[in-house]
């Protein structure tokens, strides 16, 4: 038995090395109307997400600042649209994206979702950490505008 499970072990072992040290090929070639379709797709992504944040971060309670219900409804609100717009980016982003772009909203929907993380932590925006993801999501997100056109 012991023979045994030495040899599964060598063969794993030998297995792992090869899979480390075998080229991996090149990358996949993308046709331009790959490219550009998929393009289109995430910058239509980009635009909704950042609608939605936008209106959902800047959106006041219904009844007012005495309405602690609606406080509470809109908090949420904000927080699902920084968070699952950052996993929705991240899950539309095809391969064939140009890679500056694709650099771009894999970095904007991971701000995204840390921003919406720290909110659900109870971390105020006028704390300076969050204050500086706030202000650099900002500026990614100039960035991709200017990207997409």
């Amino acid at each position: 038995m012991l023979v045994v499970t030495l040899g599964v072990a060598v063969l794993a072992l030998g297995l792992a090395v090869f899979a480390l040290v075998r080229p991996t090929g090149t990358q996949p070639q993308y046709t331009d109307a790959q490219r550009s379709d998929a393009e289109t797709a995430i910058c239509a992504a980009f635009q909704t997400v950042r609608t939605g944040v936008e209106t959902n971060t800047n959106r006041q309670p219904p009844g007012g600042a005495d309405d602690i219900g609606g406080a509470l409804a809109v908090a949420a609100n904000a927080r699902v649209a920084l968070y699952d717009g950052g996993q929705y980016l991240l899950a539309r982003l095809d391969p064939a994206t140009p890679a500056d772009l694709a650099d771009q909203i894999r970095k904007f929907g991971n701000q995204l979702m840390d921003i919406g993380a720290a909110a659900t932590a109870g971390v105020p925006n006028t704390d300076p950490a969050q204050s500086d993801r706030l202000e650099q999501a900002e500026a990614t997100g100039d960035v991709i505008t200017g990207l997409c056109g």
